[in-house]
């Protein structure tokens, strides 16, 4: 058996403590020890949790600082996506649907534009008159392009090319590429990995059925010598028949490209701009010439013009160059011309949507980043408040140490601050 425990030994009486005090304070002998604490407190203590909580403020003025930078960056970009928008025509709200939709929305744009060349009729009619008193000579009528859409409209390639209006118009089907996967997949499609019954021998029955069929045959068949039809016999397939260059369709109808209009066809268009172009410079020259007064010389050289360019004013002329210059304007503006690059290319579309979403995302990253930064301030700043009252108790226990450090040395009592 252990031995029993033995009692804990009895307290001093209080006499014994207050002899243990007596002789502590005898000759000042406390003073070293109150001395050390007090040195240790002005000199380490108090300064590190000084330092501690102006690292605490610099930190929470950091975090402060890098926050608005976060929140104007991520609303410059929100403003840039919206910009960007606003020069495509649509809200932001579903990229990808709204600018598959403007495409429907070019025909009746081109409408407009078709409609607007016939305001430049008189225009053309001057350029024409100047160039045949110029050359001499109306081989070839000026802006064949631009007169017949002035007058007809923004009508089919097959009607400019022919002279008659299409019968049925078969527009090519615009195939819409659907919208890509966030995560690539490779679809292997549905092959067996299970060995096929039929591979130990190639006369076994059961093992056609499993084979690739790659649809090549190494034997011809009793009816065909080598394999290639000639079209020589008689065949129940379709024919191919050639039509001559510059021959009409035999049905009238307009296919494929045929089928669009003039200012949807890129070739057709980029001809139309041309003869623009051509009649805005010449616009340009001639309201110059007609403004120069003072040079003789070109006026005398339209004496003998037609009345059609007699009769002109510099104000008609202005007011038709800047026609002119609208309706070009309004080809060349980047909605038109992206509404263009999307019906050559859908996948523009992708390319377009992607580009615009990369900011909206690097926003919300910003966003994210700002929410880190203001918890991290926030921690800071509940790490100051909690070091703050321990700075408070320590200058309390210093001044208390440094009472009793004056008064054990006979020392006046320190000033009030």
């Amino acid at each position: 058996m252990p031995p029993p425990a033995l009692p804990p030994p009895p307290l001093p009486p209080l006499q014994d403590w207050q002899e243990i005090v007596t002789l502590y304070e005898k000759e000042n002998t406390y003073l070293a020890e109150l001395a050390s604490l007090l040195v240790r407190s002005v000199s380490y203590e108090a300064p590190a949790l000084r330092k501690q909580i102006s690292r605490c403020q610099q930190a929470q003025q950091d975090f402060a600082r890098r926050e608005e930078e976060c929140q104007l960056a991520a609303a410059e970009l929100r403003e840039r996506f919206y910009a960007s928008c606003k020069q495509y025509g649509i809200t932001g709200d579903n990229v990808r649907q709204e600018l598959l939709a403007l495409v429907k929305e070019l025909p009746s744009l081109l409408s407009e534009v078709g409609a607007g060349a016939g305001v430049l009729t008189e225009a053309i009619e001057l350029y024409e008159a100047c160039v045949e008193f110029v050359c001499e000579s109306s081989a070839e009528p000026v802006l064949p392009l631009l007169r017949h859409v002035g007058r007809r409209g923004n009508t089919t390639v097959y009607e400019w090319r022919t002279g008659l209006e299409p019968v049925r118009v078969e527009r090519p089907e615009v195939q819409e590429v659907p919208e890509q996967p966030k995560e690539d997949a490779i679809d292997w499609g549905d092959f067996t990995l299970e060995p096929s019954g039929a591979s130990d021998g190639a006369g076994a029955g059961g093992g056609a059925q499993d084979e690739i069929d790659w649809g090549i045959t190494l034997e011809p068949s009793p009816q065909q010598d080598d394999g290639i039809d000639w079209g020589d016999g008689e065949s129940d397939g379709a024919q191919i028949s050639v039509l001559e260059a510059g021959t009409e369709v035999p049905d009238g109808v307009a296919r494929g490209s045929e089928a669009l209009t003039l200012l949807e066809h890129a070739e057709t268009r980029n001809q139309f701009i041309d003869e623009l172009m051509e009649l805005e410079l010449f616009l340009a020259q001639r309201l110059v010439e007609m403004e120069e007064e003072a040079d003789v010389l070109a006026a005398s050289q339209f004496q003998l013009a037609p009345a059609a360019l007699q009769g002109q004013t510099s104000a008609r002329v202005g007011s038709l160059l800047a026609s002119t210059r609208a309706l070009l304007g309004q080809l060349g503006a980047r909605r038109m011309q992206h509404l263009f690059t999307i019906l050559a290319s859908p996948r523009y579309v992708d390319r377009v949507s992607e580009l615009l979403q990369q900011k909206l995302k690097q926003a919300e990253l910003l966003l994210a980043k700002r929410e880190a930064l203001s918890q991290k301030r926030q921690e800071a700043l509940a790490e100051q408040g909690a070091l703050e009252p321990k700075l408070d108790r320590l200058l309390e226990t210093t001044r208390e140490l440094q009472r009793l450090v004056r008064d054990g040395a006979g020392l006046p009592p320190a000033a009030p601050p």
